[in-house]
């Protein structure tokens, strides 16, 4: 059955003689939705479909990437995970990362969580940035839109690009701004680049805000931490993880104690994580901002949503597709 509807897809884009940017017709969009759907018809789907997603991350339970690749612009890309992941596959014929860790929507992800009958904590393009400046307004606009239509589910959305996050909060997401069950929130490896996001998010106008300060690269000195909801603490892991000290880590919690803001102390890395652990003070830090959640609708309630959402899509050009390397 999948295989089929995808060698649809491939089909009417081929037919259809799409080049470099472009958004799905009514057709390629209806044929992503019924490959995405078609799994809800089976029991099997539920627990699937959840593992497939399930993340090791502390911090949440599955990952949704609607998008895949991006950039670098800071000392915390440096040694990004997801890049190095990305890369090896490189070359690889039908791989999901065949253009390695250049960026690209993936229409066909936009409606996964309305496929998800068990409400869970998402952290949103973990192998991406929905904010990177490639992505099409309208594409970043219909990932939004999913989200606050499923608000069984807590999205947990991350970003460098802290100053457009802002500015769409402010502006044309400044609905999504206000749910609850979004999450904002922008990454802090240090003080040039990560402390000055930290007002760009405190001014846009979310619900909830957050912040990952991972990998933590120095000491942050006295941060001003109000209007933050929850503080994420971690050293960088892998062969070239740059050091962390204790007393960085231990001057942010006390900052976090201070400005009564939710901590959370991921990890120490290291070349070896799982040994290295992630207790701080003879335990561990798991604090984070009350998960709000509404009933979540029957199956058939959810396959008219995700109708009704492909519809919109394919009216406002949202489905748009970036190939790689162009």
């Amino acid at each position: 059955m999948q295989q089929r509807l995808m060698s649809q897809i491939g089909a009417a884009n081929a037919s259809e003689g799409n080049q470099g940017r472009q958004f799905l017709s009514r057709r390629q969009t209806a044929l992503a939705c019924k490959l995405l759907l078609a799994n809800d018809r089976r029991k099997p789907f539920v627990s699937g479909d959840i593992m497939a997603n399930k993340s090791s991350i502390e911090w949440t339970e599955v990952t949704w990437n609607p998008l895949r690749g991006c950039t670098k612009i800071s000392p915390g890309c440096k040694n990004c995970y997801a890049s190095a992941f990305a890369e090896r596959f490189r070359g690889v014929p039908d791989h999901p990362y065949e253009r390695g860790f250049d960026l690209r929507t993936v229409p066909e992800k936009l409606l996964e969580p309305l496929t998800w009958s068990r409400p869970s904590t998402v952290f949103v393009n973990s192998m991406s940035d929905l904010f990177h400046p490639d992505v099409p307004e309208n594409f970043l606009f219909a990932v939004a839109a999913v989200m606050a239509a499923t608000p069984w589910h807590t999205f947990q959305v991350l970003t460098k690009r802290a100053d457009t996050l802002s500015k769409m909060l402010k502006g044309p997401l400044a609905y999504a701004a206000k749910c609850k069950h979004i999450w904002w929130g922008v990454s802090v490896e240090d003080v040039k680049y990560g402390v000055p996001r930290i007002n760009e998010l405190r001014k846009s106008g979310a619900h909830v805000k957050f912040l990952s300060v991972e990998p933590l690269l120095e000491d942050l000195g006295s941060v001003d931490f109000s209007g933050i909801d929850w503080v994420i603490v971690g050293g960088e892991s892998g062969r070239r993880a740059r050091p962390i000290e204790h007393k960085w880590v231990e001057n942010i919690r006390i900052e976090c104690k201070k400005a009564r803001v939710a901590f959370f102390f991921k990890q120490w890395g290291g070349v070896n994580k799982k040994a290295a652990g992630r207790t701080l003070n003879g335990r561990t830090y798991d604090d984070m901002p009350k998960l709000e959640r509404k009933a979540i609708p029957d199956k058939v309630s959810r396959l008219a949503l995700s109708s009704d959402l492909t519809q919109r899509f394919s009216r406002e050009n949202a489905l748009i597709q970036i190939e790689a390397g162009l």
